[in-house]
């Protein structure tokens, strides 16, 4: 078997003998009347014509004697192309024959007609180099066995799987279907920064950055929601985006450095309101992609027909970590009951911090129907109000569907006083060696001072959405350049 080297030379030597014959091996117009799909869909029409030009990546040669089959793929979709050397001429039959490749984009000018087997195919006159290949696409039947080769070129993958290809599609299309629906619900969607100089929003560790012109360190953003919040304050009511963010955190199956969420605020709102929205948000996704209420993910039947269940933390840890007393536990007590359900925790944890790692290892992979989690500890979130008949607790929810959590939202926090006072507990949490918190921003502080409306917020991975849609199980399938270690030569 020939080596890549061996294979690229022979290509370069192909590339040569196009040149030598005064031909451009990478022109700069094509000819096209249509792609592909097009004219498969619109084939009775355009059979009719004379001559009919098409373009696209060569993926299969078929020689038999006399004639050259291929087939042609543009993105939109295939096409069958036959050569014929009395035709085309002997002349210009060898030299198609010795020149052309699996991989090289051509361009093919002609006539459609149907085959003995009825297909769809264009009878070449005349040819044109568009791009010629240097390197041999994957094994047809095989394509890329290696996944992190997959990962690292995703070009590849998505060439060579039509699976692959439809998952992204797919993410696509929901994601334009969630923007419609936020757009039809009021809402405006609007930019904020990337880089930051403080990381707010979330308790999560960042990246830094250095700018050279100021001279100063900026970090790259972990989440938009202060942001939104003071564009409540200058008066917009309803606001989202849809943008990456960048948590400086381990990888796994669903979690990226950088990842794409959905943040939103309506003012006048609250955690009771946004839950509503989120469950007909998700319903309607899934109904408009699907045409149905049911998927499947992980081998088991999801459905959004029925409403969604809701249960409290605690009640939570009760129910599937056995817990008997998560309100009142002390430390000691689930240090214990964490090291006898295999749940790793370090020295420097808090009770919540260990009570979420349980929360994470035994309740979430049973919640295979979506499911809200409610009245979450104060200390689970800097900006979430506190629970009016529970000052211990906050008015917060996430969604878990099919043990993935897809959503976290909860009435704003829009007490300066209160903030501050979070904020301080935040900024004890990293004097003692925590890493993911949120730390005290004065100007965030400031404008609320100015008055903030009472609002509700929710952020969406978009990712983890994906996955659950597509079946993945892993993050990385639904990203198309996921973080990767450089592959070491």
């Amino acid at each position: 078997m020939a080596s890549i080297e061996e294979i690229k030379n022979t290509r370069l030597e192909k590339l040569k003998a196009l040149q030598a014959k005064g031909l451009n091996p990478y022109p700069t117009k094509t000819e096209r009347d249509s792609d592909l799909l097009e004219a498969s869909e619109g084939f009775e029409k355009l059979s009719k014509k004379k001559s009919v030009a098409l373009a696209g990546r060569v993926m299969s040669l078929r020689p038999q004697g006399g004639l050259i089959f291929f087939t042609l793929d543009d993105g939109s979709g295939r096409f069958q192309g036959l050569i014929k050397k009395d035709d085309i001429g002997e002349e210009e039959f060898n030299f198609f024959s010795r020149v052309a490749d699996i991989g090289d984009f051509i361009s093919a000018e002609g006539t459609l007609f149907l085959t003995k087997r009825n297909e769809k195919t264009i009878l070449v006159k005349s040819w044109q180099m568009l791009a010629k290949s240097l390197r041999p696409l994957p094994e047809k039947w095989h394509g890329l066995q290696d996944v992190e080769e997959r990962f690292r070129r995703r070009f590849l993958d998505i060439l060579m799987s039509s699976e692959v290809k439809e998952r992204f599609i797919l993410r696509s299309k929901m994601v334009s279907e969630i923007r419609n629906f936020y757009n039809e619900a009021g809402y405006i969607e609007v930019e904020t920064p990337r880089l930051q100089t403080l990381a707010g929003g979330a308790t999560a560790e960042p990246f830094v950055t250095h700018h050279n012109a100021l001279d100063i360190d900026f970090h790259l953003t972990i989440a938009q929601e202060l942001y939104l919040k003071e564009l409540l304050i200058g008066g917009f009511s309803k606001v989202y985006e849809i943008g990456r963010k960048f948590r400086n955190e381990g990888i796994d199956a669903t979690h990226n450095p950088e990842f794409t969420m959905l943040e939103s605020n309506e003012a006048y709102s609250d955690a009771s309101g946004q839950r509503d929205f989120i469950e007909k948000l998700f319903k309607h996704i899934v109904k408009k992609l699907f045409k149905k209420s049911v998927i499947f993910y992980n081998g088991q039947e999801i459905d959004f027909g029925g409403d969604f269940a809701v249960i409290s933390f605690y009640d939570l840890l009760k129910r599937h970590a056995l817990i008997s007393n998560p309100e009142t536990v002390s430390r000691e007590e689930i240090v214990l009951t964490a090291r006898q359900l295999g749940v790793e925790i370090t020295e420097k944890e808090s009770l919540e911090k260990i009570l979420d790692n349980i929360y994470k290892k035994i309740c979430r992979p049973k919640l295979i129907s979506p499911t809200f989690i409610i009245d979450y500890p104060v200390s689970f979130n800097p900006f979430a109000k506190r629970k009016e008949d529970n000052p211990k607790l906050i008015d917060r929810f996430q969604l878990v569907i099919g043990g993935i959590e897809l959503v976290n939202a909860f009435s704003e926090l829009n007490n300066p006083i209160d903030q501050k006072d979070r904020y301080l507990e935040q900024d004890n949490k990293k004097a003692s060696g925590e890493r993911d918190i949120s730390p005290s921003d004065k100007n965030y502080l400031e404008a609320m001072e100015y008055g903030m409306p009472p609002n509700g917020g929710i952020g969406i991975g978009i990712d983890r959405f994906a996955m659950l849609l597509t079946g993945a199980k892993n993050i990385k399938e639904v990203i198309l350049f996921p973080t990767l270690r450089p592959k070491q030569d």
